[in-house]
């Protein structure tokens, strides 16, 4: 017996299986009538008198017969402790809200938050080249140290690397499927997928048992555009899907953006047609896009983390760099009133951190963290 809750949910799912009802109507219908329930509910006569419904949807509506497969569904998700997020749920990711054809319903398996304070796409070729390869690991290396939430499409190529590089810096990375939560596609993801669960997750609008038919890849493509604040393309054909997610992501009004790549290699055809047509800003690395999208500076705080680990420092100049933390530049008339030791030890703490390269003068004897 079904609770109220999986009563709603049941026909929610059910909605989504409607033929001729797509996104775009399965989210004016519920705005319409609250629930899914109360659609399925309605009289004919008023779903006909809808704007977009009409009567072939309404038909549609009034015929649909399979509920057993709705409740097979259900079933499956909570075998799978599968998160089922509604477009009015809080988790669901609200980026994608503003994307016309947003899913009314999307299936999630992981711990990501979907609406992490910065997130980027990052998409390429299957048949990616070295450079390729080189660029995608050491761009989110340089990623890593901003806290940003990579989001791909798991499939061979730039995609598999995005995520790999993602696990590998301790990213959050989450994988959109073309398919259902109940496969992995390629299979020989399989054992990174189970990683990415563990810090990011898998993201779906398809019910389980949805094979990745070539039909289903533009419409992943929309939800990776969509939900991020940017899309990166790191190698593509001219031709390729990622060109497809580019489009997308322009329609969306979000930037993109493209590695250039020699004008004689296929694989970057398509990148450097959308620098040249204007449809994806020119990067060469993690800082061009920190700068473009306003990210923040580099974490300072690490690097002196690391050169603490290699040098050891006294407490008089643990102090004085735990002072100098506090702000950007700091005076030594700043600096004194904190410290329980003599002018002259002073001086010889920060000339030995200046020394080791962790702190530097500035004019005006201020001082900064390098």
């Amino acid at each position: 017996m079904t609770t109220p809750v999986q009563n709603d949910l049941l026909y929610h799912i059910a909605l989504t299986m409607v033929p001729n009802i797509g996104d775009v109507h399965a989210r004016a219908l519920l705005d319409i009538f609250g629930n899914a329930e109360n659609i399925f509910s309605a009289k004919r006569a008023k779903l006909d008198t809808l704007p977009g419904i009409g009567a072939i949807r309404s038909k549609s509506i009034k015929t649909f017969k399979e509920f057993s497969r709705a409740e097979e569904e259900l079933r499956f998700i909570e075998k799978y402790k599968i998160s089922v997020l509604r477009y009015t749920d809080p988790a669901y990711p609200k980026r994608l809200l503003n994307c016309y054809d947003a899913p009314s319903l999307l299936y999630f398996k992981g711990n990501a938050d979907l609406n992490a304070p910065k997130i980027l796409a990052v998409i390429g070729t299957r048949s990616h080249t070295e450079y390729g390869k080189e660029m995608t690991y050491a761009i989110i290396e340089d990623l890593a140290q901003y806290g940003i939430l990579i989001i791909s499409g798991l499939a061979y190529g730039i995609d598999t690397l995005a995520h790999r590089a993602a696990v590998k810096n301790k990213l959050c990375t989450v994988g959109v499927l073309a398919h259902g939560l109940d496969r992995i596609y390629p299979s020989p993801n399989k054992s990174l997928a189970k990683e990415m669960m563990e810090n990011g997750g898998l993201l779906s609008d398809f019910k389980s048992g949805t094979q990745p038919d070539k039909q289903n890849f533009p419409r992943r493509n929309r939800i990776v555009a969509g939900m991020a604040d940017a899309t990166l393309v790191v190698e593509t054909q001219i031709n390729g899907g990622s060109m497809i997610t580019a489009e997308l992501a322009n329609g969306y009004n979000k930037d993109v953006f493209a590695l250039p790549g020699r004008s004689t290699d296929p694989r970057s055809a398509g990148c450097n047609f959308l620098i040249r047509s204007n449809k994806a800003a020119l990067i060469t690395s993690a800082k061009d896009i920190i700068e473009f999208m306003n990210w923040g500076t580099p974490l300072e705080k690490r690097k002196i983390i690391q050169k603490e680990l290699f040098i050891e420092l006294t407490e008089q100049e643990k102090t004085i760099m735990n002072i100098i933390r506090e702000k950007e530049s700091v005076s030594i008339d700043e600096i004194t009133p904190g410290c329980n030791f003599s002018s002259s030890a002073i001086a010889g703490a920060l000339l030995n951190l200046e020394l080791q390269g962790i702190i530097a003068r500035l004019p005006g004897k201020l001082y900064k963290l390098l």
